[in-house]
Parts: C-alpha cells; structure tokens; sequence
C-alpha cells in the first residue's frame, strides 16, 4: 500500500492519503485509494478505477467512480499518452486528459493538460529529482511540480500549492 502525507492551501489541513493496487492481468489492475482529512476526521474522497496500460501505446486508461465531499458521488475517465523526447528515457512529453460526470449524467467536469517531465537519476548522491512543466488547458493555467525523492511540490499560476510527503 502506498500511503503520504499531503498539505495545501485548499484546504489548510493535513491529509492522510492511501491507495493500493490489485493486479488483473499484466496490463490491467483495479486501483482504490482514499483521503482522511485530519482537521475533520473523517474521509475526504475515495475512489476505485479499473486502469488498463496499452505497453505498446506507452498509454493508460481508466474508468471508475469517485467520491469525495464536495462533488459527492462520481464517475471518471482518464487517459495518458508518453511519447519519448530522448533515446534514454529521461524526458518525456505526456499528453492527460479526464472527464468526471455526476450520477445524473447531467453535470461534467473535464480537465486536460500537456507536460514535460524530466528525470534526473543521483542529481546528488542518492537523490533523484523530477521537474515536470505543464499547462492545463480547461483552466488555461501552467503548472509546475519539484520531487525529489518522497518529497513533492506542485503549484501553478493560480497560486494554487500543494505538498506531499510519501512514507
């Protein structure tokens, strides 16, 4: 199970997420994760997805469902495409996008973004490092996320922030 710490100007609270994977095939696993918000005490959004890789595609999909306490009862799409910038591996162009819907199906929220993610394998020793730059296209904003090792910062234009702490 990989579980993490997280904390943002959203919601100023400390958050303890948690998520797990089951394989089904080689390709395709179901994946459930959720949030407990310390502040309240109780879950702040949970989630399980059938995700499928397409290896020769370099491509996920996934379909699911989505809870969590604004939006409540959801259901999800996702998709993600890598191509390769350079021979090894370390910079990749990803393209992402997403479509969740309420029960009704009346009300649909998209989201979409392209990125370059760069990976630098002992920037010191024993310390990896990835930069990512992007820019969401529903919201029209950049974004940027630092990781480095279970360490990872994300904002964007907006001055939306977040960070994260993998244990």
């Amino acid at each position: 199970m990989e579980t993490s710490l997280r904390y943002g100007e959203d919601s100023k609270a400390l958050r303890i997420h948690a998520k797990e994977k089951f394989r089904i095939d080689s390709n395709t696993y179901f994946q459930v994760h959720g949030e407990l918000d310390t502040k309240l005490g109780q879950p702040s959004s949970c989630s399980a997805l059938i995700r499928h890789f397409y290896p020769n595609l370099s491509a996920t999909l996934g379909v699911g469902l989505r809870y969590d306490k604004r939006d409540k009862l959801r259901y999800t799409v996702s998709a993600k495409k890598t191509f390769p910038v350079t021979v090894d591996g370390l910079l990749n162009f990803k393209i992402k996008g997403g479509c969740d819907v309420d029960k009704e199906f009346k009300e649909r929220k998209s989201r979409g973004a392209a990125e370059f993610s760069w990976n630098v394998f002992n920037f010191q020793k024993d310390q990896d490092v990835r930069l990512r730059i992007g820019y969401e296209i529903f919201e029209q904003v950049p974004y940027l996320q630092i990781r480095e090792n279970n360490w990872t910062i994300n904002a964007d234009y907006k001055g939306r922030w977040n960070v994260r702490y993998d244990l």
